[in-house]
């Protein structure tokens, strides 16, 4: 486990959630760990916090968010030409919304509640750098 937070120390990640009390969970975690990160509470404000960071390494976003989801946050950023590494993570296991992630290119679907072992396991296994 010890190698992998080693690679997982290399990314920048930008970590998309409406839900505060998940975030702060999250975010105490990534600390503990010296883990490179960045937040935003909905696509809008990802969006932003990525025109700002040409860095990120990957996206971790939720599906329902308010002002944008992240299926359209995802879909904008296509759009733009950006091809960031994207993963998920949703409560929702409905075919319309996987179909959708498929169809914007997401790498992987989370589903919550959140697992940080499984997260690791995950974008280690992507290999992004």
């Amino acid at each position: 486990m010890q190698e992998k937070i080693q690679q997982l120390r290399k990314l920048k990640l930008l970590f998309v959630e409406d839900e505060e009390e998940l975030l702060n969970i999250i975010c105490d975690a990534l600390k503990k760990l010296e883990i490179n990160y960045l937040t935003a509470s909905n696509g809008v404000e990802a969006l932003e916090v990525i025109s700002q960071n040409s860095d990120i390494d990957a996206i971790i976003t939720d599906i329902n968010m308010p002002h944008m989801n992240g299926l359209e946050m995802i879909k904008k950023l296509k759009e733009q030409g950006k091809n960031i590494p994207t993963i998920v993570m949703s409560a929702h296991t409905e075919e319309e919304y996987i179909q959708k992630a498929k169809e914007y290119g997401v790498d992987k679907y989370l589903l919550k509640p959140f697992d940080f072992i499984n997260f690791i396991d995950i974008i280690v296994d992507m290999k992004i750098k």
